[in-house]
């Protein structure tokens, strides 16, 4: 699959950081982020951190996502994200609920540069798969159904979950 516009890095050393409310408006931002984006603080603060969503990036990620942070879990992830001009950016995240007295309050995310080899050789190829199930479909919820189905039985032959499998990737990173 083409990505839009050109392909952005940030140094091996830097994290992105960002904090989110329950409902995933953006409450903190690092210089990093706001760098890579090309975005200033004042345009996104209190806006959805989907903000810098990336087209091409499969929903049922974020599905997996999101089930894992309502249950109070953190998630690893391969995630591509767009800047305001449209070019990209690949990140390997890690999101955990914030809590406040065991109560969660928002979200925590912290992404590093992930191993390009990794995302040319495995997480492309699986994701690019997984977007065509999703865009096949008419029906939205039933497209990120179909492409969530598609992933479980990628893992299941590999008899890993998908935080092993992210996991086992990560390692190489």
């Amino acid at each position: 699959m083409q990505y839009p516009g050109k392909e952005l890095f940030f140094d091996r050393n830097d994290l992105i950081v960002s904090k989110t409310d329950l409902k995933g408006r953006l409450t903190y931002t690092n210089d990093i982020f706001l760098q890579i984006a090309s975005y200033s603080e004042s345009e996104v603060i209190g806006k959805p951190h989907n903000i810098i969503r990336n087209p091409n990036m499969p929903r049922a990620i974020f599905e997996l996502l999101w089930k894992n942070l309502a249950e109070g879990e953190e998630i690893f992830a391969y995630v591509v994200n767009s800047s305001k001009n449209g070019d990209h950016y690949w990140v390997i995240a890690h999101v955990t609920p914030s809590t406040v007295n065991g109560e969660i309050v928002g979200y925590h995310s912290t992404r590093r540069v992930p191993n390009p080899q990794t995302i040319k050789k495995i997480i492309e190829p699986l994701y690019d798969k997984l977007k065509k199930i999703e865009d096949a479909n008419s029906n939205r919820k039933e497209g990120i159904k179909q492409s969530i189905e598609a992933l479980n039985q990628i893992l299941a032959e590999k008899n890993q979950s998908y935080n092993e499998f992210i996991a086992t990737l990560a390692r190489e990173d």
